[in-house]
Parts: structure tokens; C-alpha cells; sequence
């Protein structure tokens, strides 16, 4: 497998926005009801961003495609509100305060295909934490300060992936069995982690010099 240049979270988040509008056919489902301090459109999206919300938004109207909550100060996604929305293909949750997350946040969204998590405050990433996610195209893991640790087998179902950025954690350490085991992984964002390349590392550090990957810190 060679890995791409990494392309901007900008390019790869129109791109994607251009898809899914395109492909997107407006539902009257969406207009009966809209979460307060939210905007609601006629194509299945919900704006929740920059309200200064501590809570995720109630009454988000099950037909909603995509949800945007960034930049706010949520805690916590929950399961039972979040899964309810089983046509979500796109959720962008980043810059929150979000500490954790597990199994059963994402559970019943097999479509969603972007979510961005980054600019958080996650502490690790746990077995499955993304297993039922089987659309999953795009995942954005960068700027959580305090995430130290992903499990071995976090990324091992998501077969769809193309595109992973774990920058700028505190990560020292990734096991990439799972990682080379994904058919349609093509980038892969390593940079601004504290990696130390021992013996627990290994494999990763021969795969990024295989690749032509550098570590941040590193000439040239």
C-alpha cells in the first residue's frame, strides 16, 4: 500500500460536503422540529456550531444527514439521542471537551462516513470504539492533547477508510497491523506526536520510513 500526500482538512472536507449535497434528496422529515439554538435546511442539515452549547441538542430531527456541533463546549455524546439518527453520514464534533467515548456512542451509525473528533479532550481510544461504523470514510483524531493511547484493534472494521489523521497527540506508540490490514487506506496524518522507537514501536517506525513518513522534529 503507498500512502499519498496528506491533503488538506479543508480540500477533503469540501470534497466531501460537494458529494454528499449532490447526493442528497431534501425530506419534509426534517422540518418538523429543529433543536434550539440549531439552523435547519431543507437538505438534512443540522448547524449547531459555535452556540456554546454544554449539552448535545435535543429533539434533532431523525432524518438529519448531517450535524454539525463543533466549537462548543460539550462533554459528552449520548448513545441513546445519538443513535437515533440512523441516516447520519456526516458528524463533525471537534472543539469540545469531549473525554471519552466507547462502543455504543456510534452504534447504530452504519452510513455515517466523516466524523471529525479533533480538538478534544479524549484520553484513549478503546477496542471497537468505531466498529460499527462500516461506511466510514473519513476520520479526523488530531489536537486531543491527552490521547495516549489507541487500542490495537480501534481501526480493524472499518474497511471503508480511506482517509486517517491521528496528529498532534500525545501518542508514543501505534500498533499498524490493523492499519495495513485496511484495503482502502490511501492517508494517514502521523505528525506532532511524541513517538519514541523502540522495541513496542517498531513495526510502525519501519513502515513510516518505508513510506517516506517523517516525525516531527526531523530535518528536511
Amino acid at each position: 500500500m503507498r500512502l499519498l500526500p496528506e491533503p488538506s482538512a479543508q480540500s477533503l472536507r469540501l470534497l466531501f460536503l460537494f458529494v454528499f449535497v449532490m447526493g442528497v434528496t431534501p425530506s419534509p422529515a426534517l422540518t418538523a422540529g429543529c433543536p434550539e439554538r440549531c439552523v435547519c435546511d431543507d437538505q438534512l442539515v443540522v448547524q449547531c456550531a459555535g452556540q456554546e452549547l454544554t449539552l448535545f441538542p435535543n429533539d434533532l430531527p431523525l432524518a438529519t444527514r448531517q450535524l454539525i456541533i463543533s466549537n462548543n463546549r460539550i462533554g459528552d455524546l449520548p448513545a441513546l439521542q445519538l443513535n437515533y439518527l440512523s441516516d447520519l453520514v456526516y458528524l463533525d464534533c471537534s472543539n469540545n471537551s469531549l473525554t471519552e467515548i466507547s462502543e455504543s456512542t456510534f452504534g447504530n451509525l452504519r452510513k455515517l462516513a466523516y466524523l471529525d473528533l479533533s480538538f478534544n479532550t479524549l484520553l484513549q481510544i478503546e477496542d471497537r470504539t468505531f466498529g460499527a461504523l462500516a461506511s466510514l470514510v473519513m476520520l479526523r483524531l488530531t489536537d486531543n492533547p491527552s490521547l495516549g493511547e489507541i487500542h490495537p484493534d480501534a481501526f480493524s472494521e472499518n474497511m471503508a477508510l480511506q482517509v486517517l489523521d491521528v496528529s498532534r497527540n500525545n501518542l508514543t506508540a501505534l500498533n499498524i497491523s490493523s492499519l495495513i490490514a485496511l484495503p482502502t487506506l490511501r492517508s494517514l496524518g502521523l505528525s506532532g506526536n511524541p513517538w519514541s522507537c523502540d522495541c513496542d514501536t517498531e513495526d510502525l517506525c519501519l513502515w513510516v520510513q518505508i513510506e517516506g513518513f517523517k516525525f516531527q522534529g526531523e530535518d528536511g
